[in-house]
């Protein structure tokens, strides 16, 4: 059975969070003389400090997710996120996470920042998780299993029945990285959150919203393991205008899927052009905004594409992954420009 307490670090169980003006008040929308949190009052703005708990993006968030509020914490950016369940679960130099590579490598780093043995379970040749292999690497030490899926770089979502498995398997957090499902035709599992106690989802907008650059990560779990993560979140960590710019980009669902829309169009168009350059040697199927291809010099064809004005990944060095490039998909001036490219290179 899983026990939500068996998880959570001593010394945060005991935790007492730390109280900021806005928690201790919460505007109803009154007309209110702040003088409580010794901020400037003179308005510009941004004088007065965000709230803490970002109220009204998680309600619109939570509409749209078929969630509840209290199912939700933001972050400054997934990667805060994922520090603060490693944080939140994992006990320095004692504990142990599963990570599946070649997969998102943050998840590595974060282990090392917090003294948190990864133990590395390679993908098997289709890019599908090991089930067998990672329940063999469990022990009682083993806090979480990370699931990038869709996965990067490999662009291609998990079976279904290989995530239940680990779900109903493992009596520790099993967390879903979901920051390219919007671009894939499979269900969110925040749609089986009340069926698994053990889940975490971890989203963003950073993708198909459009707004890597005001850093803003989502965390979807029970009400049990968000309280938990609130309690060692730092008061303010989502500031003000990112909350304005988010508000403001979550209501605008017609743009964003117009937005999605169209980069679908533009790698279908992408990956049937792939399978005719001829040092293309492989392209994979892909669920996100890119896509894996190898090829049969990954640096060479990296270099030449960076001379012709191209940024693209090379991922050869990750496991699995020799001789691959993954492109994202840009806009049809750009995918255009880098398919000319693509097709002059001797």
């Amino acid at each position: 059975m899983f026990d939500l307490n068996n998880l959570i670090r001593q010394n945060v169980k005991g935790l007492k969070p730390y109280s900021s003006a806005r928690d201790e008040y919460v505007s109803d929308g009154s007309e209110m003389i702040f003088l409580d949190a010794n901020e400037n009052p003179f308005q510009n703005g941004v004088n007065r400090y965000p709230d803490p708990q970002q109220r009204s993006l998680k309600s619109v968030l939570a509409q749209q997710k078929g969630i509840r509020q209290e199912n939700i914490l933001l972050g400054n950016g997934s990667d805060e996120v994922l520090d603060l369940l490693f944080r939140t679960f994992c006990e320095p130099n004692a504990d142990n996470i599963i990570t599946l590579p070649p997969t998102y490598g943050m998840y590595k780093v974060l282990a090392d920042i917090n003294v948190v043995e990864n133990r590395e379970v390679l993908l098997m040749d289709n890019f599908q998780p090991d089930v067998v292999s990672i329940l063999k690497n469990l022990d009682t030490s083993t806090k979480m299993v990370f699931l990038c899926n869709p996965n990067n770089p490999t662009g291609n979502s998990f079976h279904i029945s290989k995530i239940e498995k680990l779900l109903s398997s493992f009596k520790g957090l099993v967390v879903i990285d979901e920051a390219y499902i919007d671009f894939s035709s499979d269900e969110s599992w925040v749609s089986k959150l009340s069926e698994h106690p053990n889940l975490v989802v971890t989203q963003t907008l950073s993708k198909a919203y459009g707004m890597a650059g005001i850093r803003l990560g989502i965390c979807i779990a029970s009400e049990e393991i968000i309280s938990v993560l609130n309690k060692i979140k730092p008061p303010y960590n989502v500031n003000e205008l990112t909350q304005q710019r988010a508000m403001e980009r979550v209501l605008n669902r017609e743009e964003i899927n117009k937005e999605v829309e169209n980069i679908l169009e533009e790698r279908r168009v992408l990956e049937q052009t792939l399978k005719t350059i001829q040092f293309v040697e492989q392209v994979y199927p892909t669920d996100a905004n890119f896509i894996l291809a190898r090829v049969d010099d990954a640096s060479l064809r990296y270099g030449q594409l960076l001379e012709k004005g191209i940024v693209i990944r090379n991922r050869t060095t990750q496991p699995l992954c020799e001789n691959t490039l993954r492109f994202t998909v840009g806009t049809h001036k750009e995918n255009e420009f880098l398919i000319k490219a693509l097709k002059e290179l001797p």
